[in-house]
């Protein structure tokens, strides 16, 4: 049996979200392939309908915007699902998606994902509330830019995606997938330079670590301070 089958999946993502029956029956729908470090999964614009549901590794959504270049909008991790809009409404892909390492994913074809959902509700109760979820992520970038210095952006920003998605160790918790200083800048809407030194500063006040591959967040409950978030946000 796939040892996926046995993986504890992150509470914030469509797998962790589901009770064992449903998550079982999502997990023998779709056909298993792998992705490669850099392999696209979804194009942007393309007109492909399936979806792809994470099983491992971590995943990076980016977008053109008008000047051409590449923003990074988000990322995703095993237990998500991408490519759900373009299976829902038949519009061409919003984003691409690309493997920030390797990848384990199934294939799930828009038809057969449909009648799991008549069959399954709760999947689809579990769905729609991923998809409010990253609505409500945007928006908060959104407010973040404009109400928050960008050491606190980094900070709340690292905040959610350690409690989403991390793994906990003592008083903190590590991040599988380490976002380059470019793609911190795009998701906090700063300057690259302006990031570098907001990191050194969580760096030196022994708040962050990084390393090959991995984010380690060392004292959770006094970053959440600097993030000026509550216990429960």
């Amino acid at each position: 049996m796939p040892p996926y089958r046995f993986a504890e999946w992150p509470a914030g993502s469509l797998l962790g979200r589901l009770a064992p029956p449903a998550r079982e029956e999502m997990l023998d729908l779709g056909v298993e392939v792998g992705f490669e470090a850099g392999q696209v999964l979804l194009s942007e614009g393309a007109h492909d309908r399936h979806v792809l549901l994470l099983l491992s590794g971590f995943a990076k959504v980016t977008a053109r915007v008008e000047n051409g270049e590449t923003s990074l909008l988000a990322v995703r991790v095993g237990g998500d699902t991408v490519g759900e809009m373009a299976a829902m409404d038949g519009a061409p892909r919003s984003a691409t998606v690309t493997a920030c390492g390797t990848i384990t994913a199934l294939v799930l074809q828009p038809a057969a994902l449909r009648a799991l959902l008549m069959r399954r509700p709760e999947i689809g109760i579990a769905l729609t509330g991923i998809v409010a979820d990253r609505l409500r992520w945007a928006n908060r970038r959104r407010l973040d830019f404009r109400g928050y210095p960008v050491k606190v952006r980094l900070a709340r920003l690292l905040v959610e995606l350690a409690t989403t998605y991390g793994h906990p160790v003592d008083g903190g918790a590590v991040l599988g997938c380490r976002l380059t200083q470019p793609e911190l800048a795009a998701l906090t809407g700063a300057a690259e330079t302006t990031v570098h030194k907001g990191l050194r500063e969580l760096r030196d006040e022994g708040l962050l670590e990084t390393g090959y591959g991995s984010t380690v967040i060392r004292d959770l409950p006094r970053l959440r301070r600097i993030a000026d978030l509550a216990a429960g946000e």
